[in-house]
């Protein structure tokens, strides 16, 4: 009998949220006992060898059959030892490492630069001028030539959310209908979301400063952007503000990031449904179907409509319940331009940010483009964060030309969703208007984009438990997937466990991994597996498959992502419960691979090691790394419940961005 495990408690909403999920995909639980028993090695820990965390042969077991140890450029291993959990408000490190904290919440990087006030009176037109709050997907662009790149760049990051307990000096000001009334106080909560671009430089002692540059810049949940693809200028867009349904106002819940070889940065808006509200009774599926409702997260940022100095319906678009004549006439609309990837080109501060509509609508985490080859499709792996959603890709129509880039490749390609069968196949079913299983329910393809979730539905996608960012391994260019938890699988009324997601009540989360028939990124089927369940050490092993230790055990496994070299790089945003009652941390391992240009020592290639732990109630967020792979970047978001975290004492708690680097100048892990 398995430990009880309590339910999660997810950053993102109710613990408890009803998946809102329509799939017509038949439970799987009948045959997932054949599946497992598959599978014995999941049950067997992380001691054993290649196959411990990729259950069974794995996906490279189709490979060339070439010795682990043999071929390919030398093998490399994590050089440090896992570290232990920890529940103290401060970062720790393994032993030889080093910390700088910069950029948190608040701190002037552009326009007449104001500090940050510590009792948080900024104003909003300071915020629009400051780094923004919880810190989230991130990104480095180098700057310069030869090792200037290692030390000079444009850091761009992603803003989700704010902690509105710390974002003022004292409460909001309402009405006695709970709604805001002061207009500086919402604009300043708006200006608090989105993305910041910020040029960086490190000194000769390895300390990083902001530049204080033409390059910085803040883009804001008002900021005004552009549709392109194939849904812009459809009648999903039509407002006050854009009567031909082509331009937007704002960026929202910036989750994952993503990147393109043009050198671009992709942003994915996730929990749109916190910000926009509804008192319709029967909303249409583009709004019931994304969870709108007249709550929200209880911003309320239409509380201030129609007081002097509104602009254009600033407030007012945030209540979508129709009142006028027609979608000219009110902002019955305005949260289908919401829920989508946004593209930042962080070089052109002047550009419009563009919503690229043809990867669909829905609660987007990261952007994960598959490997980038010359002559090839280029594959965006999606995942819609909610329990019971789906995983996604979309492929470019065209291949990579280096030498002729097209900055519109994402206006033109496919977008597909999984189906993961309980044999360990999977296919991608095309959400395409020229699909005849589509064509019944949608008129055209801006219906089947916007209502991108409906239409997956429609098509039988695997719900999946929470899925989340995405990596895709350079070395053997397998996709990896993180599922964070999902405490109603199991329910009566709800999904039942299948062999994807095979525990009920799963509250600690798993990470699955596929592999695109002959490494294709444009393929339409894929294999697949789990890569390791996270859960607490001491749990039974019908929960603990992949036998985790003290050194090693995790819960809600959120941002993951892939070091150039091949590390992969595990964060949490954890909920359930630890044997060490540790905060949210960051892992690495060294997957296990037979196949591909590059392989690893058999010895260590299963060991997930614990890098570092957060401050008190923070979740680990967004990682990325300078060229030489020795300055490593990772965001703290939302530290808080007892937290002073960066500034210490009596300090508000804030987000913010840690550089770390190893004492002796090597590179990060090894």
């Amino acid at each position: 009998m398995s430990r009880e495990i309590p339910p999660t408690t997810m950053h993102n909403g109710d613990p408890n949220e009803a998946s809102l999920s329509r799939s017509s995909s038949p439970p799987m639980e009948q045959i997932l006992q054949v599946r497992l028993s598959r599978r014995d090695t999941l049950r067997g820990g992380l001691g054993f060898a290649a196959s411990t965390l990729f259950a069974g042969a794995g996906l490279s077991g189709c490979s060339d059959g070439s010795d682990a140890t043999g071929g390919g450029p030398a093998a490399i291993e994590l050089g440090f030892e896992s570290i232990a959990g920890s529940s103290a408000d401060t970062i720790s490190l393994p032993e030889g490492y080093r910390m700088q904290v910069i950029i948190p919440w608040g701190t002037p990087i552009t326009g007449s630069f104001p500090e940050f006030a510590p009792d948080a009176s900024n104003s909003a037109a300071d915020q629009a001028q400051q780094v923004g709050a919880w810190h989230d997907g991130m990104r480095f662009f180098p700057m310069g030539e030869g090792e200037e790149r290692h030390r000079h760049g444009l850091l761009v990051l992603n803003h989700e959310n704010i902690s509105r307990n710390v974002f003022f000096p004292g409460s909001r000001t309402r009405n006695a209908d709970g709604l805001p009334t002061d207009p500086d106080q919402v604009r300043k909560e708006i200006n608090a979301h989105g993305i910041s671009v910020v040029e960086l430089q490190a000194d000769a002692g390895g300390s990083w400063e902001v530049v204080q540059s033409g390059f910085n810049r803040r883009i804001t949940a008002a900021t005004e952007m552009i549709f392109s693809g194939p849904a812009a200028g459809s009648r999903f867009f039509v407002t006050p503000f854009s009567p031909d349904g082509t331009t937007a106002r704002g960026t929202f819940n910036n989750c994952g990031r993503g990147y393109t070889p043009w050198n671009t940065y992709l942003s994915g808006e996730e929990n749109i449904q916190g910000y926009f509200t509804t008192t319709e009774s029967d909303p249409p599926r583009e709004k019931a179907r994304y969870g709108l409702n007249r709550f929200g997260f209880g911003f309320f940022w239409h509380g201030p409509a129609g007081q002097p100095g509104e602009v254009a319906g600033e407030f007012a678009r945030f209540d979508t319940t129709p009142t006028g004549s027609g979608p000219t006439a009110d902002y019955r609309n305005e949260a289908n331009g919401a829920g989508w990837v946004v593209e930042v080109d962080p070089f052109d501060p002047s550009s419009i940010p563009v919503k690229r509509t043809a990867l669909g609508r829905f609660r987007h985490e990261g952007v994960e483009p598959s490997p980038i080859q010359p002559g090839r499709q280029i594959a965006f792996y999606m995942g819609d964060d909610a329990q019971g959603e789906y995983f996604y890709k979309f492929v470019t129509a065209a291949s990579w030309d280096p030498d002729n880039a097209d900055p519109d490749m994402l206006d033109n390609g496919t977008l597909y969703v999984a189906l993961f069968n309980a044999d360990g196949s999977g296919e991608w079913r095309a959400l395409d208007i020229v699909n005849p299983a589509l064509q019944a329910d949608f008129a055209d393809q801006a219906d089947v984009l916007v209502n991108t979730r409906s239409a997956a539905d429609a098509l039988g996608a695997t719900p999946m438990d929470r899925p989340e960012w995405a990596a895709v391994d350079p070395v053997s260019g397998e996709v990896y997937l993180t599922l964070t938890n999902n405490t109603n699988r199991g329910r009566p009324g709800e999904e039942q466990p299948d062999a994807a997601n095979p525990r009920a009540d799963n509250t600690h989360g798993h990470i699955i991994r596929l592999r695109e028939d002959s490494d294709d990124p444009a393929a339409e089927r894929f294999t697949w597996d789990i890569f390791v369940f996270g859960s607490n050490a001491s749990a039974d092993p019908a929960f603990n498959r992949s036998g985790l230790t003290l050194d090693n055990e995790f819960g809600g496994p959120d941002g993951l992502w892939f070091d150039p070299r091949g590390i992969l790089w595990i964060q949490t945003d954890n909920g359930a419960p630890l044997d060490s009652q540790s905060n949210d941390q960051m892992l690495a391992v060294i997957p296990a691979r037979l196949a591909g240009e590059r392989t690893v020592n058999p010895a260590t290639q299963a060991s997930l090691k614990r890098f570092l732990v957060g401050p008190l109630n923070c979740e680990i967020a967004g990682a990325d790394m300078t060229p030489d792979y020795r300055t490593l970047f990772i965001n703290i978001q939302h530290p808080g419940g007892g937290s002073s975290w960066p500034d210490g004492g009596d300090a508000r708690p804030r987000s913010a961005t840690v550089v770390i680097s190893r004492i002796d100048g090597g590179e990060i892990a090894l």
